[in-house]
């Protein structure tokens, strides 16, 4: 049986892995090992790739300035977060506001630190993305459009640290970024309209306050069928193997989130359209390894 010590212990961890959002993160360095072995350096043995210790230093980077930028998040969204996710926020509140501020400046020291050991030029990237993450969640997140867009560039932007790294200019690399980035915009304007309470309560300026829930509808269809463009050339110009079935599979996706969309009017329907989003970027995520399988297995 754990102590009472033990049990308080345990929870302040599970807190602080609520906060950073550890899940997103643990995916976020899978989907950047990924994309390096099987799109961004193919033509490396995969074991160079996976073993490279100025990538692992960029991967580090990312993850600790990610976690961070959930923490000031957290922080700066604490009361609002007691209207939307009141059970989580409770959770959230065993680690103190102290607590966060402090590992926020050291998890951002870490950044820059992991970051210096590949180059200068690393260093001021990841300094501006951290700048960028602070400026977004302290006061481009308030207003709308701009917090959406910010919001997805700042999700996209540590793929094109090791993008520049391997200094691969392929197209199909923006395209891949492209359909990313729409779908995380989606998922942003989804946040909003799960989060409309406590944005209308703190005074948050976003998509669905400002104009409106069935407007933030039309501008989600809309996105919706904008992410057919980069899939249609995914599938039909490049050679992504055997990874089209995961696009074909993310139009059936799309085509259910539109479905529920229009039939939403409850938070929990807004929870769900969340988590299709959610699902397509992991399960995209994963389907990287279809890229050619057999020609990577051969380079092990």
């Amino acid at each position: 049986m754990l102590s009472r010590k033990q049990k308080y212990f345990f929870l302040k961890f599970f807190s602080l892995f609520s906060i950073v959002r550890g899940y997103n993160v643990l995916v976020i360095i899978v989907a950047q090992y990924l994309t390096s072995i099987y799109i961004l350096a193919p033509n490396l043995p995969a074991k160079e790739v996976f073993f490279d210790i100025n990538l692992f230093m960029l991967v580090l980077a990312s993850a600790s300035a990610i976690a961070a930028g959930y923490i000031i998040n957290s922080f700066y969204d604490s009361e609002k977060d007691l209207i939307n996710r009141p059970r989580k926020t409770m959770l959230d509140r065993l680690v103190s506001q102290r607590t966060k501020l402090t590992s926020y400046f050291v998890l951002n020291f870490l950044s820059v630190i992991f970051a210096s050991y590949v180059s200068f030029k690393a260093v001021v990237f990841f300094s501006l993305y951290i700048f960028g993450i602070w400026f977004y969640s302290h006061k481009l997140k308030k207003y709308p459009f701009v917090g959406n867009l910010v919001a997805a560039t700042l999700a996209v932007i540590p793929f094109f640290a090791i993008f520049i790294y391997y200094k691969n200019f392929d197209l199909v690399i923006f395209v891949h970024a492209t359909f990313l980035f729409l779908i995380i915009v989606m998922r942003e304007l989804v946040k909003d309209l799960e989060n409309i309470k406590g944005d209308l309560a703190h005074n948050y300026r976003t998509i669905p306050v400002v104009y409106g829930v069935e407007v933030s509808k039309i501008m989600l269809t809309i996105v919706s069928v904008l992410t057919l463009i980069p899939t249609y050339f995914l599938i039909t110009k490049f050679d992504i193997g055997y990874m089209s079935y995961f696009f074909f599979g993310s139009i059936i996706a799309l085509f259910i989130f539109v479905t529920i969309l229009w039939k939403s009017n409850k938070k929990l329907h807004y929870v769900i359209l969340h988590n299709i989003l959610k699902l397509i970027i992991l399960v995209g995520v994963i389907s990287i390894v279809l890229v050619k399988p057999a020609l990577i297995l051969n380079r092990f």
